[in-house]
């Protein structure tokens, strides 16, 4: 099988468009896949890869201040991180309407991310229900909390934090999907942790999990640190297949 990796941009937005080369042309679903904090698109390729040999189109987007995008971090504690994934969530949209009106996408839509992109996957179910199926992969569905914690490191440092800094941020709780349970639907998510996780705490997802026993939601736990191998991508691949069938 080739595939076919191709630099587009959609408006403004750099992506990478993954999809076995022989169906570029036809209707496939589509997943949208996003990278963590201070990393790129190149550097979720190879799940990128592997989806797109499964049978889906993906697309891997640069977030703002990445990648093609990067721009110098704002000293202001997090604020960089926070606008990252809010512009994620602005943009997500418009990636779904560009190649649905190309006809190359229809209602089969799923979306994944790893670290800050799990968590702009996590917020984009709060608000999104025609998203069909989720991977968070080392993300927190708890962002207020996470937001939280950030604030106490910057003010135990010694740090400038703004006096507002939770007034600026007031758009959090609208997309934590610990607030808002409901909002999942019944849809499909999958939870990937490692246990030994220092940099986005493995408690948010595995507490998450337990709070919504009824919930269709798969988690999966490793004895790994902030690190996604290539059986765990596979493992990605192979629930995508289950929960959205590309084949039909």
């Amino acid at each position: 099988m080739k595939l076919m990796i191709r630099k587009r941009r959609i408006g403004n937005i750099p992506i990478l468009e993954v999809v076995e080369r022989e169906k570029r042309n036809q209707l496939r679903p589509l997943i949208i896949y996003y990278h963590g904090w201070q990393s790129s698109k190149e550097l979720v390729l190879t799940q990128g890869r592997k989806l797109a040999e499964a049978g889906f189109r993906v697309l891997l987007p640069d977030a703002a201040n990445h990648g093609e995008r990067k721009q110098p971090i704002i000293q202001v504690p997090s604020l960089t991180f926070w606008q990252s994934i809010q512009a994620n969530l602005f943009e997500f949209g418009s990636l779904v309407n560009h190649f649905k009106k190309l006809g190359l996408a229809d209602d089969r839509i799923g979306v994944g991310g790893v670290s800050m992109g799990g968590i702009t996957t996590c917020a984009l179910m709060t608000n999104h229900p025609e998203i069909k199926t989720a991977a968070c992969v080392m993300g927190s569905p708890k962002p207020v909390y996470y937001r939280e914690r950030i604030y106490e490191r910057a003010t135990e440092s010694g740090r400038y934090v703004p006096e507002d800094y939770k007034t600026l941020l007031a758009w959090i709780p609208y997309y934590d999907l610990s607030l808002r349970p409901e909002t999942l639907a019944g849809r499909p998510m999958l939870f990937w942790h490692g246990i030994e996780d220092k940099i986005v705490p493995y408690s948010d997802a595995a507490e998450f999990v337990a709070e919504n026993p009824d919930a269709n939601l798969t988690f999966v736990d490793e004895d790994e640190k902030h690190l996604v191998k290539v059986p765990t991508m596979e493992m990605i691949t192979a629930y995508f297949v289950d929960k959205m069938s590309p084949e039909h």
